[in-house]
């Protein structure tokens, strides 16, 4: 039997504006099992992004319950919570995050440093090529495109063997076809490193491809 890699109980998240509260996310409940790709869809404003950073444990819910790899969020410190992801957790964003300084390399070798260890040279160097950028190894964010800066960013995702990816809309800020490109290679390597796949997105095409597809309207989930 497949083992629960992130489990959410009725999970809510309210927020405080001027004049009121506002329920972002009502009682959601979730299983998501090893090696699963699931797709979280919904309307801009549905409450999307907001439950990927709850699950990752980058925000902490209003009440309710994550438990990721096993291990119950609430329980645990920023900083507890913070190694858990250096250690198990991959992240690609929309808008890349590549630090402008450093080289294509130095990166995907990021992770490493930020978890305290030596840089795995030759596993960033065999992760960029496996993303088509060998060629550009030196090159810094500024003489990429958007395309391969987000290979890039997968690159170092799959840096550290995460057991869970999370990739908020990964092909938001690309063309129609370098982002069929990214969503190839993004598939690709979750398939060869065996990972979890939670991926948040407007598009249904994009959606279509994972093993599940779960909707949010109105802050709750209808399993498509």
């Amino acid at each position: 039997m497949q083992t629960s890699v992130i489990k959410a109980t009725s999970l809510s998240k309210t927020v405080s504006t001027n004049q009121e509260q506002l329920t972002i996310l009502d009682g959601i409940n979730l299983d998501i099992k090893s090696g699963e790709t699931v797709a979280i869809v919904g309307t801009s404003g549905a409450g999307k992004s907001t439950l990927m950073t709850l699950l990752a444990g980058l925000d902490v819910p209003t009440s309710g319950e994550v438990s990721l790899l096993g291990k119950p969020l609430s329980s645990l410190d920023d900083e507890a919570r913070a190694a858990i992801r250096s250690e198990s957790v991959g992240f690609v964003f929309q808008s890349f995050l590549l630090i402008p300084s450093l080289s294509a390399i130095d990166n995907v070798t990021l992770p490493c440093l930020l978890k305290g260890e030596e840089e795995d040279q030759q596993r960033a160097k065999s992760l960029l090529e496996s993303v088509g950028l060998g060629h550009r190894m030196h090159h810094s964010p500024a003489q990429l495109s958007g395309g391969e800066q987000q290979r890039v960013a997968l690159a170092r995702a799959f840096m550290i063997n995460p057991e869970i990816l999370f990739a908020d809309e990964p092909t938001g800020n690309l063309d129609q076809q370098t982002a069929s490109k990214v969503v190839e290679l993004l598939f690709e390597l979750n398939r060869q490193h065996g990972t979890t796949l939670v991926l948040v997105t407007h598009d249904m095409k994009l959606a279509n491809q994972c093993d599940r597809i779960v909707k949010i309207a109105g802050g709750q989930i209808e399993e498509a």
